[in-house]
């Protein structure tokens, strides 16, 4: 379907047709799922947060639905940072549109060596995954609820970065604005949030255990967009570098909504389980259905609320 040309933005250095991003974790690795996530209508599209190694994640079951929501606690799978830039590459070679990605890791040297191999690639950003709320057996609080931990992390990677540098940020602590501004401070180039909400549980009362079977998980879809909304407000008003945000975004008018609460960029990713793949040309086309409805040449032309 051809986009809009009211849906054109641009972003840092990049330009494209929708401001819709892919965000990462939900397709997995491979380049045929970022590319089919574009000929559907994304603008953007996110790489699955990869390790240094390879990681295998948790045992199933790893998804819950419940009303309004979502649960999920894949333990961060992934191929590892070689295998998922080389789908990245073979990505370029099919399509112009920006690629974000999105790495992780336990301390700020394994977040300076992940810079290394993206510095190297086709991508167009790194997106620093300080937030992932599902591995904190293993990695302890996440990285994002601390200020110094955020500073130091973002700092060591703009000064190696050749790429532009984008915090993911948790909603999961009681200062979201100061640690935004800490990733400002130390040099990120915009800011990606939410990350999931929780993490959460859901027990099966007639089997008498958790349904999902590392027992929490992070929380995701349209139960979670207030929230999502009010951070983005909130970092927006504080901050000076641009954000994509994203939680719990299912339709145009949730989309409109992201962009009057600051967000330069939408992320969705619950809803293509909710809507199917389609989900980026259907809210593209509700969002030209706002634009017209106003008389608004762009999409751009939506302004942050006071």
């Amino acid at each position: 379907m051809e986009k809009s040309k009211k849906l054109s933005v641009k972003f840092l250095n990049c330009k494209s047709d929708s401001p819709l991003v892919l965000p990462a974790g939900i397709m997995d690795v491979s380049y045929g799922s970022m590319l089919f996530a574009v000929q559907n209508g994304a603008g953007f599209v996110t790489m699955k947060s990869c390790t240094l190694e390879p990681r295998s994640g948790h045992a199933g079951p790893v998804v819950c639905e419940i009303e309004g929501a979502m649960i999920n606690a894949m333990g961060l799978c992934n191929p590892g940072i070689e295998k998922g830039l080389e789908e990245i590459e073979k990505f370029k070679k099919e399509s112009d549109v920006p690629v974000i990605s999105s790495v992780f890791g336990a301390n700020r040297d394994e977040f300076v060596k992940l810079s290394n191999y993206v510095n190297d690639s086709s991508a167009d950003y790194i997106e620093l995954n300080l937030s992932c709320p599902n591995v904190s057996s293993e990695f302890g609080t996440p990285l994002s609820a601390s200020k110094e931990m955020v500073a130091d992390i973002v700092g060591a990677v703009k000064k190696n970065s050749r790429l532009p540098v984008l915090a993911k940020l948790s909603p999961n602590t009681h200062d979201v604005t100061g640690i935004a501004r800490a990733a400002e401070n130390a040099g990120a180039d915009g800011l990606v949030m939410i990350n999931t909400l929780g993490p959460g549980m859901v027990i099966d009362i007639n089997a008498r255990r958790p349904v999902i079977s590392a027992k929490f998980g992070g929380i995701s879809g349209p139960a979670v967009k207030p929230v999502a909304v009010k951070l983005v407000y909130q970092v927006t008003e504080a901050v000076g570098i641009p954000v994509i945000g994203m939680g719990g975004v299912t339709t145009g008018s949730d989309a409109i909504e992201m962009i009057m609460a600051g967000a330069s960029l939408v992320g969705v990713g619950t809803a293509v389980y909710y809507r199917g793949i389609e989900v980026f040309n259907r809210i593209n086309s509700e969002i030209v259905e706002y634009l017209d409805k106003v008389g608004l040449d762009s999409v751009t032309g939506i302004k942050r609320i006071d």
